[in-house]
């Protein structure tokens, strides 16, 4: 059996199931060394949903983990200075690691763990950075920051790559294909999965409540409203059209998207874990519409629910998630012509997008199975 340890910044909703599965593994003892510190579990204030935000579904369940003091003067923050321990490697140590598996380099204690155990124990990383927002042409920032990267990916053994532009990132930054594990981005599939119907039934009695017609299909939004998003382009696009386009979420653009919004625009708020398998029920497909994305877990959780997904190419996940024609892939030109190819493609046959393939393709298991194959 080998002892691997995972360095997290803090629980999240897509991991914590994940590692409950891995935990799970006969030839694997993990444990999962989180390093903001113990409040990182409680309520917090997010500034893009303007609210305090809380997860509605168990987090620390199912897997080892310990939560190291942070001594940051900024704890919580995603500076990077905002998470410093003086005990993490000390901590790992003790517990007899095998590998060490870093999840995210941007922090000065997880930094500070890929070079201290590169050579001492199999080092391995997790990270979904791409190239779509790098600038085209001569830039000194961008040189300075590629000699940087190559650097710091000096000290893996192995990185663990989520798609296409991701493993584009690792290549341009010195890794060696010998060194690149596919272990795609996934989701807790099952959660999503409505195999009775209950969600569909009531998605309907929501969209029914909040006046939806029946007769025009719904286009679906989950997530902040903030610029990065592109609502005002979409709901620019899309206001007065054959389309309802439904906003959920909040975010510094609410007032403005209200604003603007014509009657075939509906809003609903944060909606938690829980009810999110309800809410994409009520879509015949999600959109993304941003100008930049590193990936979009929530195209995975649409797919999940059965619900065809839209994005722009600026999003890290559309090269992957739209090869298997369960999506439709927008070009970064935000212009007239994206209506006639969403209209186009929102009013196909629900017999004509297969969704097993994305539910074996992008899984738990698929990550698991790349972990198992790696140890050695």
């Amino acid at each position: 059996m080998k002892k691997l340890a995972i360095i997290s910044s803090h629980p999240i909703q897509y991991n914590a199931p994940l590692f409950a599965l891995l935990a799970k593994e006969d030839n694997i003892d993990l444990k999962v060394f989180y390093t903001w510190g113990v409040d990182s579990i409680e309520e917090k204030y997010d500034p893009d949903f303007q609210q305090n935000i809380q997860w509605d579904i168990p987090l620390l369940e199912g897997y080892q983990y310990q939560f190291l003091e942070n001594t940051s003067k900024d704890p919580g923050s995603h500076h990077f200075k905002g998470i410093i321990n003086p005990e993490l490697n000390q901590e790992i140590e003790k517990w007899g690691a095998d590998i060490v598996w870093v999840w995210g380099w941007a922090f000065d204690s997880h930094l500070k763990a890929l070079r201290y155990f590169k050579g001492k124990k199999e080092v391995w990383f997790k990270g979904d950075s791409t190239l779509l927002d790098e600038s085209k042409g001569f830039n000194l920032k961008k040189i300075l920051r590629r000699v940087f990267l190559t650097w710091v990916y000096r000290y893996i053994d192995k990185a663990f790559y989520v798609g296409t532009h991701n493993k584009a990132y690792f290549v341009k930054h010195g890794l060696k294909e010998t060194q690149l594990v596919y272990a795609p981005h996934a989701i807790d599939n099952d959660r999503f999965a409505d195999p009775t119907g209950e969600y569909s039934k009531k998605a309907k009695e929501i969209r029914t409540k909040l006046g939806v017609s029946e007769n025009k299909k719904l286009l679906l939004f989950v997530g902040k409203f903030e610029p990065n998003k592109n609502l005002i382009s979409l709901v620019k696009l899309l206001n007065d059209k054959e389309i309802n386009l439904l906003l959920v979420g909040n975010g510094p653009q609410e007032k403005e998207l209200k604003e603007i919004a014509s009657r075939n625009i509906y809003f609903l708020p944060f909606q938690n874990q829980t009810m999110l398998p309800i809410i994409y029920q009520m879509g015949d497909a999600l959109i993304l519409y941003s100008k930049s994305e590193t990936w979009g877990l929530v195209l995975n959780e649409a797919l999940a629910c059965g619900i065809p997904i839209i994005a722009t190419k600026s999003c890290g996940a559309a090269a992957d998630l739209t090869k298997s024609k369960n999506g439709l892939l927008l070009d970064e030109n935000f212009s007239e012509n994206h209506l006639d190819l969403i209209l186009k493609f929102i009013k196909r046959e629900k017999c004509h997008f297969n969704f097993h393939q994305f539910k074996r393709a992008f899984s738990y298991e698929s990550i698991i199975c790349a972990v198992k194959s790696n140890i050695l």
